[in-house]
């Protein structure tokens, strides 16, 4: 059943092909890089180190490095392409709110279709940390965006 993730993940990045970029093409880049080594930092120490969760089965699968490269970037750029910059505190709280919903519920769903699997991991901790995961990616774009003024 896990395929069905990956059918997710395909759908998810031909839809960000066609969507309307609000980032420029460095900060695509950028951000996607640094969502891609984010993730896979944290997933080396808590999946591979401490094992206490992991993808398919535990150790490294080639199936587990195209996923991450399928997902990471993608959230990435739809959480940050749509990030409503200019709006009320209540209205980007909500988005975060309603990302860290998404991703507690795909995170769910991932563990039906045993695409991803907990040894110790409850799925709550997730809940708590997806905020500042998002919080994170915020502030690197900002980060990035500075660079580029500068420049």
């Amino acid at each position: 059943m896990w395929i069905l993730v990956f059918v997710f993940f395909t759908f998810l990045n031909l839809f960000i092909l066609f969507m309307r970029k609000r980032l420029t093409k460095m900060e695509i880049y950028a951000t996607a890089i640094f969502a891609l080594l984010f993730g896979i930092t944290t997933d080396v120490v808590l999946d591979l180190h401490y094992n206490v969760y992991g993808y398919f089965d535990k150790g490294f699968q080639w199936k587990k490095l195209l996923a991450l490269f399928m997902y990471f970037p993608a959230t990435n750029l739809l959480f940050l392409n749509y990030y409503p910059w200019n709006k009320s505190f209540l209205k980007r709280l909500l988005y975060f709110l309603v990302w860290t919903l998404f991703s507690i519920t795909f995170e769910w769903l991932s563990l039906k279709t045993y695409f991803f699997y907990y040894n110790g991991w409850k799925l709550w901790y997730s809940g708590v940390l997806y905020p500042f995961i998002f919080l994170t990616l915020l502030i690197n774009l900002k980060f990035i965006q500075r660079i580029n003024d500068r420049s």
